[in-house]
């Protein structure tokens, strides 16, 4: 029997489409049916491994842990990831199928219905009901010839329309409207509900303009959602996470926001611990003197690169790292670090740029992308014998220099060396026999190709017990975690747990904020289990 499908619409970019859909698929899983979330296209840089090593947006993979679900690509088959203003890879299935101009991919999109069709099939076979995402708003009238993501999806299968706005930005009413009446008749009569999402204040007052809106497009309002702080991972442009910039107190952690930044939750742990301030910077003004300086993945290096040395912001880098900062960069950022960046391929510019030279390493662009999860373990140092755990996503490979000990030069042009650093050792021995990453003797600066190593529980707190003992932030009087006991009062939850609490909140909210049995009406029933 095919599965039950409800698609979430929005009149905008964050209007909390991503949000209802993992509230959606925890409340329809904790009913007892089995639930996955689908989006045909997804453009985002905030991207996911699968167990089987296909790459996916990590909206999904949210939504699928809010379902209870290991994620599979079929849930995202066309991850679209912008390397500019007008350009992005291209990833079918799980897999990259070329990069292309924005028209390009928009005179051939309809090219790809067949790879979306499939994965919704596949997913309507094995699940109950399909909880379907849309992109942006379906009103965007430029857009929607040959539309694949909004009302020409739901065309395709047939799926009831939930409208959501965003009624903490204003304009709420207007925005519905709006939206609605700039639709074809058929595609207005798709939409079943209107959601209003993040309020706040006295429902009363409210109450006049549901019924108005109601009254003005023939289309009930199933749920008004209060704007309540649950912590789930955002997509990534415009997530809230991104703007904080000032130090609230103990461990100050700076993330350098590049303009295409991607993976940034590989940071959001950080957030979640008491006494540590997680900040974005991406200027040298908010810089400051952190304790920690991540320099994270990038779906454009050499592009990034040239930003931060254009901006002053690798210039201060350095030379806070030649004070005694901590620097860790990981994929994109761990290859910026190095000495020389080589493009051979045109992968991204072309030819060759000099890196930040804090690490003795050369990176080589290669077509063929590296997409796998794997397990490890710390090679050296104080961190020796530990197990760690992540996923890689890039294109290339970085090699330690034959050289790896550094000298008493000057930094000049991003070749010179790091006065003082110490000796250079690989970092960590993947399962596969691979080596990965680099690290000074002194701890201080390193850098990694594995996305989410501060995930892991055990690494995460030996790492920052050596930062609170290094900067003299506590004292040894209780233990980090359950599972990994440190030996500093810095407490991180376990994730698991924590995630599956936030999951739990967010289904609670929805189910005490929309009408649950209409919407089971408008998908046509509750499925026969």
């Amino acid at each position: 029997m095919k599965a039950k499908v409800i698609m979430v619409q929005g009149t905008m970019s964050n209007s909390g489409k991503s949000f209802i859909t993992a509230g959606l698929c925890r409340a329809f899983a904790r009913d007892g049916y089995r639930t996955t979330p689908f989006k045909s296209q997804n453009m985002a840089l905030n991207s996911y491994i699968t167990k089987d090593g296909l790459e996916m947006g990590r909206a999904q993979v949210m939504q699928a842990e809010a379902a209870g679900i290991e994620p599979t690509a079929d849930m995202n088959p066309i991850l679209l990831k912008p390397t500019s203003h007008t350009g992005s890879q291209v990833i079918v299935n799980g897999r990259v199928r070329g990069q292309m101009k924005a028209m390009d991919y928009f005179r051939h999109k309809t090219e790809l219905i067949p790879d979306i069709m499939a994965a919704y099939e596949r997913l309507s076979e094995a699940y109950d009901i399909i909880v379907i995402e849309g992109a942006g708003s379906p009103a965007e009238i430029n857009l929607k010839e040959n539309d694949i993501v909004n009302m020409g999806l739901a065309k395709m299968v047939d799926a009831p329309v939930l409208l959501v706005g965003d009624i903490d930005r204003g304009g709420v009413f207007a925005s519905l409207y709006g939206t609605v009446k700039l639709l074809e008749p058929e595609e207005q009569a798709r939409i079943r509900g209107l959601i209003i999402n993040k309020f706040r204040g006295d429902p009363a007052i409210l109450a006049p303009g549901v019924q108005m809106i109601e009254d003005l497009v023939n289309i009930p309002v199933v749920g008004v959602v209060p704007m309540e702080k649950i912590d789930i991972d955002d997509e990534d442009s415009l997530s809230e996470h991104l703007l904080a910039e000032e130090m609230t107190g103990g461990l100050d952690v700076v993330v350098i926001r590049l303009p295409h930044i991607s993976n940034f939750t590989d940071f959001t742990v950080f957030e979640r611990v008491e006494g540590v301030s997680l900040r974005y910077v991406d200027r040298v003004s908010k810089l400051g003197s952190p304790h920690l300086i991540l320099i994270p993945g990038t779906k454009n290096t050499m592009a990034d690169l040239r930003w931060m040395r254009n901006n002053g912001l690798e210039e201060k880098i350095i030379r806070l790292s030649r004070d005694g900062v901590t620097v860790m960069g990981i994929c994109g950022g761990y290859q910026m670090m190095g000495n020389i960046l080589s493009d051979p391929e045109g992968v991204e510019e072309g030819g060759r740029m000099a890196g930040m030279g804090l690490l003795p390493v050369e990176t080589n662009f290669r077509e063929e992308k590296v997409r796998t999860r794997i397990r490890g373990e710390i090679r050296c140092g104080s961190w020796s014998g530990c197990p760690v755990e992540g996923y890689e996503i890039h294109m290339g490979d970085s090699r330690l220099e034959d050289d790896a000990v550094y000298g008493n030069d000057s930094p000049s042009d991003g070749l010179g060396r790091i006065s003082g650093a110490g000796e250079f050792s690989t970092w960590i021995s993947l399962a596969d026999g691979r080596p990965d990453g680099v690290i000074n003797r002194e701890e201080t600066v390193m850098g990694t190709y594995l996305h989410g190593i501060f995930d892991d529980g055990g690494f995460f707190v030996r790492f920052m017990d050596t930062l609170m003992e290094r900067y003299h932030l506590t004292e040894k009087n209780e233990v980090a975690s359950e599972q990994s006991p440190g030996k500093y009062a810095v407490r991180r939850p376990d994730m698991k747990t924590y995630k599956e609490a936030e999951y739990d909140k967010l289904a609670n909210l929805i189910c005490r904020s929309l009408d649950m049995e209409k919407i089971y009406e408008i998908m046509g029933g509750k499925p026969n289990v």
